[in-house]
């Protein structure tokens, strides 16, 4: 049986994980997206999915998912 600080520490490992792969995370997705405006600059890809234009949704939709992979494939 472990003892309350054996179960600490592995709370602790636990919340610092959680907290260095949404780091990742969000900083994957902010570099994918500003590559993403880089390449696309004759589009403005926020007005475009305000008009309910689906596809470019669809695109920044994959974006997301595919970094939310590659940071699980990391970590």
């Amino acid at each position: 049986m472990l003892s309350f600080g054996d179960t600490l520490v592995m709370y602790l490992r636990t919340i610092g994980w959680a907290l260095a792969v949404s780091i990742g995370f969000s900083m994957g997705t902010a570099i994918a997206v500003w590559i993403f405006a880089l390449i696309s600059r004759d589009i403005d890809e926020w007005a475009e999915i305000r008009n309910k234009n689906y596809g470019v949704a669809a695109i920044f939709v994959a974006m997301i998912v595919m970094i939310g992979v590659l940071v699980k494939s990391v970590v």
